[in-house]
């Protein structure tokens, strides 16, 4: 299903279905499939069967790629239908446990938000920032809803802009200002009957949309695809004519950061690094018709792999592990 098809054309619940026989198929794809699955089913009106969904990730939570995001859903969902204490005890551990995705922190502070604790969603949305984006100078594609979100609640509450609402500023590329968009007053001229404050606002919807539409048409990280030297050595052994494209393990790793830092330095935001694996690359193939000594079929295998939630987030946070595998501090490793 296209993210932007009309809701009214999708059943919700027949959607979630095939996700979840989906994810029964592609067990090593479940988190990123069953999180589609429960959204469905959200959409839907089924909340308890979303929240089944949550708790059976949660259930094999040593698995989970994002088990803070998970809670994080898992908690705004149980608030929608009369759970607050759990939701409010599951928001306070998200807090706690201070992860460095940015998803949780936005997720938990707009479920705040939504139940019109605005001074604990600003709190929270200046938590997330402070671990995310202390002393980090351009702030990564996937931080920019916390910033927005800061400074709506900011503004929601009146309180005066400080250095990371007019980072946000800087960050917002829509014709429409951040302070415009985020005015409370707006609420009011949807009442007016003065035609020059409708026209305003609908020029102010519009430019919403837009910018809601342009973050559809991004839904996973532009990708490079990363070979641990293992599963290269296995993938150039069997396929002898992709030695060209791969002389050595260190190049490989070399080339993937300088192409990541290229694409960055050019504007391509949202960038991102997926992990390949011989048996999935060969499968991918397979199902493509393709051989897999094709060169041309693995930025597809990449792409493929990054619509699968398999992308690892590029440049990783401040004091996270290297993107490569070796154990080190980014910073300390392929981020010098």
């Amino acid at each position: 299903m296209r993210p932007d098809t009309p809701a009214e054309n999708v059943d919700h619940n027949a959607e979630a279905a095939r996700l979840e026989r989906t994810a029964d198929r592609y067990p090593e794809d479940a988190e990123a499939l069953l999180l589609q699955a429960a959204a469905h089913l959200e959409l839907a009106g089924d909340r308890p069967a979303a929240s089944s969904l949550y708790d059976r990730l949660l259930a094999a939570q040593e698995g989970l790629d994002h088990p803070f995001l998970v809670r994080a859903l898992k908690a705004a969902n149980l608030w929608e239908y009369g759970h607050e204490a759990e939701a409010r005890a599951i928001i306070e551990g998200v807090r706690v446990a201070a992860p460095r995705d940015p998803a949780p922190w936005v997720i938990v502070a707009e479920a705040l938000e939504s139940h019109d604790e605005l001074e604990q969603a600003q709190e929270t949305f200046t938590e997330g920032a402070r671990v995310l984006l202390t002393d980090v100078p351009e702030p990564p594609y996937s931080t920019h809803p916390l910033l927005f979100g800061r400074h709506r609640v900011r503004r929601m509450l009146g309180l005066a802009h400080d250095d990371w609402d007019v980072l946000a500023d800087t960050l917002h590329s829509s014709p429409v200002s951040l302070d415009e968009l985020h005015d409370p007053k707006r609420v009011w001229s949807l009442g007016s009957e003065n035609p020059a404050e409708l026209e305003a606002e609908i020029s102010r919807l519009r430019a919403e949309l837009g910018t809601f539409r342009a973050a559809l048409s991004r839904p996973f990280p532009v990708a490079v695809l990363h070979w641990s030297a293992g599963e290269l050595a296995e993938l150039v052994s069997a396929y002898p004519s992709l030695s060209s494209e791969y002389p050595s393990h260190e190049e490989h790793l070399a080339t993937i950061e300088a192409s990541l830092r290229e694409l960055s330095a050019s504007g391509t935001a949202n960038l991102g690094i997926v992990s390949g694996t011989v048996p999935s690359y060969e499968a991918f193939a397979a199902s493509e018709g393709m051989s897999p000594a094709e060169v041309s079929l693995l930025p597809q295998y990449a792409t493929t792999l990054a619509a699968r939630g398999r992308a690892v987030e590029w440049p990783p946070q401040r004091g996270a592990a290297c993107w490569c595998g070796s154990g080190r501090v980014y910073g300390e490793c392929h981020g010098e």
